[in-house]
C-alpha cells in the first residue's frame, strides 16, 4: 500500500508506476502493521469492515471498502481472508478504483505463552492477482509474505513484534524484508492504546525502504464489536503518511 512519486504516467503502464511506489496492498494485525502470533480460537470469528489509506509524495492508495474474514479451524489454527475494493489517485492526476487483489493465510501459533516463554506463530499470506495491474489496482502477479510473530503480555500490557519475508517477482517488484515491534495498554475494559516502529525495506526497482511510527487503537462498545484507529508516518526512508479505520465484529460458540 505504497505510493512512490509519480513518473510518466502516459508513458509507463499503471501497474510500473505501482511497482515503482511498492504499492502492496496488505494488511497486517488491524489497526497495525505488526502483527501477533494469536489465532482465533477453534470455531471462532471475527469480521472486520475497513479502510486504509497511504499518502507519499502527494499519491493515495487507498483500500476500502474491505472486508476481512478470519476463523478458527484447528486448536492453534487460523484461516484469513480480505477481500478488498481499492484505489490508485496519482499526484498527477487521473484516478482508479475497484477491485484489487485478494489476501489469503493461515496463521499458526507453535508454541503457547506460559509465565516465562512468549507465544511464537508463523502467518504466511498469498496476494492472488485479482485486481488489475494495468490500473494500478493490483500486483500484476500472485506474491506471497512469509512472517514468523512472537508475543508476550505481562498485567495490562502486551506487546509483539516480529520479521518476514516478501517474495515478489511482479515486473518492478522485488523480493524484500520487514518486521516491526509494537507495546499496547488496556486502559480500561472499552479502551486499548498502543504504537509501533515498522520497517519495509524497498519492494520494488527502484524505490527506497522507510521506517513508520504509527499510533493507534480499539475502543470496545460490547465484548462482540469494537472500533479500531490507527494513523502514523514515516521517521525515515520514503514518505508516508497512513491510516486505519475499521469496525471489527468476533462471535463463537460458548465456552
Amino acid at each position: 500500500m505504497h505510493i512512490h512519486r509519480a513518473v510518466a504516467r502516459l508513458l509507463v503502464p499503471a501497474v510500473l508506476l505501482a511497482a515503482a511506489s511498492g504499492i502492496e496492498q496488505i494488511q497486517a494485525g488491524p489497526p497495525f502493521y505488526t502483527d501477533d502470533p494469536e489465532p482465533v480460537d477453534y470455531r471462532h470469528n471475527e469480521f472486520y469492515l475497513f479502510s486504509t489509506l497511504d499518502r507519499s509524495y502527494g499519491s493515495d492508495a487507498i483500500q476500502g471498502p474491505a472486508i476481512e474474514y478470519n476463523r478458527g479451524i484447528a486448536r492453534n489454527t487460523q484461516f484469513h481472508i480480505v477481500l478488498p475494493f481499492s484505489g490508485f489517485v496519482p499526484a498527477d492526476g487521473g484516478s482508479a478504483f475497484g477491485f484489487g487483489d485478494v489476501e489469503i493465510g493461515i496463521k499458526y501459533r507453535f508454541v503457547e505463552e506460559s509465565r516465562d516463554r512468549p507465544q511464537i506463530g508463523i502467518f504466511p499470506m498469498a496476494e492472488i492477482d485479482t485486481g488489475s495491474a494495468v490500473r494500478g489496482l493490483g500486483n500484476g502477479r500472485t506474491w506471497y509474505r512469509l512472517p514468523l510473530w512472537t508475543q508476550k503480555s505481562w498485567g495490562p500490557w502486551t506487546s509483539y513484534g516480529g520479521i518476514g519475508r516478501d517474495i515478489n517477482d511482479a515486473p518492478g517488484m522485488r523480493d524484500s524484508t520487514f518486521g516491526g515491534l509494537l507495546i499496547q495498554r488496556e486502559l480500561s475494559p472499552r479502551l486499548t492504546l498502543g504504537g509501533e516502529v515498522f520497517r519495509q525495506n524497498a519492494p520494488a526497482i527502484g524505490a527506497r525502504g522507510y521506517t513508520l511510527v504509527n499510533l493507534g487503537g480499539y475502543y470496545n462498545f460490547t465484548p462482540g464489536f469494537s472500533l479500531l484507529f490507527s494513523g502514523g508516518r514515516n521517521i525515515a526512508g520514503e514518505q508516508h503518511t497512513v491510516a486505519y479505520l475499521g469496525l471489527y465484529w468476533t462471535w463463537g460458540p460458548r465456552s
